[in-house]
């Protein structure tokens, strides 16, 4: 399983302690100091089986700097993901890859049954 995070996120800190007090191991990946790539993004969107919008982080400084409350009903896919790509911080976290699934956010029940 690997984690991306980041390691301000209060989000981010709830998700590994619940991993860590249930004993799953997982690898975690900074998502500010490797930031997902445009291919990554693309893939992990596939899996997910989520809108792409659900991969932007809304609560983010960046996300209300740039307006993109407002842009995104405007902006194609292409766009979204290029964009996406650009600053780590842009996108939701945490993300957690497990096998050929991708969870984007902490839902804990969610986690739990993925996790058995």
């Amino acid at each position: 399983m690997l984690l991306v995070c980041y390691p301000k996120c209060g989000t981010c800190r709830k998700a590994q302690k619940w991993l860590e007090e249930r004993g799953i191991p997982y690898e975690y990946r900074d998502i500010k100091l490797d930031q997902p790539q445009e291919a990554e993004l693309r893939e992990w969107h596939a899996k997910s089986g989520l809108p792409l919008r659900k991969f932007f982080n809304t609560s983010g400084l960046l996300y209300k700097s740039l307006s993109l409350k407002d842009k995104l009903s405007t902006m194609t896919d292409d766009e979204m993901f290029a964009l996406l790509a650009t600053d780590g911080l842009l996108v939701k976290r945490p993300i957690a890859l497990v096998g050929d699934r991708v969870f984007v956010g902490f839902k804990e029940e969610e986690w739990a049954a993925a996790l058995r």
